[in-house]
C-alpha cells in the first residue's frame, strides 16, 4: 500500500499515525501541495480532486479523504468501537472534525505557518470559529476522557491532528486544561512525541 501524502499535513499524518498504531505496512510517497504535485495528470488519475492523503492500494484501487481512509484501515480494530451506538458517536466526531473544526484551525494555522502571514491577518471569522470549535471540544472532554467514550477511537486520532497544533494557528490552549490532558494521553496512545 502507498500513501501519498504531505508531512506537513494533519490530514495525512492521521492516515500515518492508524498505519502506524496497528502496524499495517506502507509505503509513504511524499507529495507537495505547494509545488502543485496533486495537479500533475498521474496524480489526478489516482484522485481527481487533486488532494492528499490518497491510498494506492496494491490491487490498484484508490481512496481518498483522511477519514474515509482511517475508517477502511482501521474498520476490524479497537479503534472503531463495537458498539454500534459509540462507533455512530465516533463518526459524528468524524464529520464533525472536517466542517467545524479543520476548516478553521488548520486554515489559520496554514495562513501563519505557511503563508508567513501576521496574526492580525487571520480571518477574524475563522478565529471565533476555530475558538467554538475548541470550546465544544472542551466542554466534552471535561465530561468524558475520549471522544468516543473511556477508550480511544478514530476521532480522537483525527481531532489530535489539528488540535496539538492549535497554537502554530494563534490559538490559545491555556484555558482548554480538559483539551491539553487529552493531547498528552491521545499523543502517548500513539507514541508521538509531544507537539512543540
Amino acid at each position: 500500500m502507498k500513501i501519498y501524502g504531505d508531512s506537513n499535513s494533519g490530514n495525512c499524518l492521521k492516515v500515518k499515525w492508524v498505519c502506524d498504531k496497528l502496524a499495517v505496512p506502507y509505503q509513504w510517497i511524499e507529495i507537495d501541495t505547494r509545488k502543485g504535485e496533486t495537479r500533475t495528470p498521474q496524480f489526478l488519475k489516482m484522485n481527481g480532486a487533486g488532494q492528499v492523503p490518497t491510498v494506492a492500494f496494491d490491487d490498484g484501487r484508490t481512496l481518498a479523504q483522511s477519514n474515509a481512509i482511517i475508517r477502511y484501515l482501521a474498520r476490524d480494530s479497537a479503534l472503531v468501537p463495537r458498539d454500534a451506538f459509540a462507533a455512530a458517536k465516533m463518526d459524528e466526531w468524524l464529520f464533525w472534525e472536517q466542517y467545524s473544526h479543520e476548516p478553521y484551525i488548520a486554515v489559520c494555522r496554514f495562513v501563519l505557518v505557511y503563508l508567513g502571514k501576521d496574526a492580525s491577518e487571520l480571518d477574524p471569522e475563522k478565529v471565533k470559529r476555530g475558538y467554538a470549535a475548541l470550546d465544544r471540544m472542551e466542554q466534552h472532554l471535561a465530561a468524558s476522557r475520549f471522544f468516543a467514550g473511556d477508550e480511544v477511537s478514530l476521532a480522537d486520532v483525527s481531532l489530535l491532528a489539528y488540535t496539538r497544533l492549535a497554537h502554530e494557528g494563534g490559538f490559545d490552549l491555556g484555558r482548554h486544561g480538559s483539551i491539553r490532558r487529552w493531547i498528552g494521553e491521545v499523543e502517548a496512545f500513539l507514541g508521538l512525541s509531544p507537539a512543540r
